[in-house]
């Protein structure tokens, strides 16, 4: 819900602007205008189309010794991070995913690749998460 909300924002905005000046000079423009308006809003529409294949493409798994996270569409990334490298869980909450009541959880290791964020979580649930990391990183770390 994010990523299309997010999506349709920072498409239309430029279609907006572009409709406002196409407006302000009374219909008096180059045909290019008009293509890059058609352009516009095909970009739109298949962006917002994408989005939610996005989203469906995003999951994440509780193992025994690690949280499994695979994202994309394409190019498919799976990450294994174990708990026991986990050194920082972070929940981050922007105006939008705040009106939403949703967070990103993100995931900080000694390991600059790994780069493990799990965006759209219900606020109450990434906060369990982070909790539930926190406490099994701890426990792992405890060995080391």
């Amino acid at each position: 819900m994010a990523d299309l909300a997010i999506n349709l924002v920072t498409s239309l905005v430029p279609l907006v602007a572009l409709v406002i000046l196409l407006v302000v000079r009374d219909g008096d423009v180059s045909p290019w205008w008009s293509i890059g308006l058609g352009a516009l809003v095909v970009i739109f529409i298949v962006n917002s189309l994408l989005a939610f294949r996005r989203v469906k493409a995003i999951g994440y798994v509780l193992r025994e010794d690690d949280l499994l996270f695979r994202r994309g569409i394409m190019f498919e990334r799976i990450v294994a991070v174990p708990y026991g490298r986990l050194q920082l869980v972070d929940v981050n909450r922007g105006p939008l995913l705040r009106a939403l009541d949703l967070s990103t959880l993100k995931f900080v290791t000694a390991a600059v690749a790994t780069g493990v964020q799990l965006p759209g979580l219900a606020r109450e649930d990434a906060e369990a998460l982070r909790d539930r990391l926190v406490e099994l990183a701890e426990s792992r770390r405890s060995g080391l």
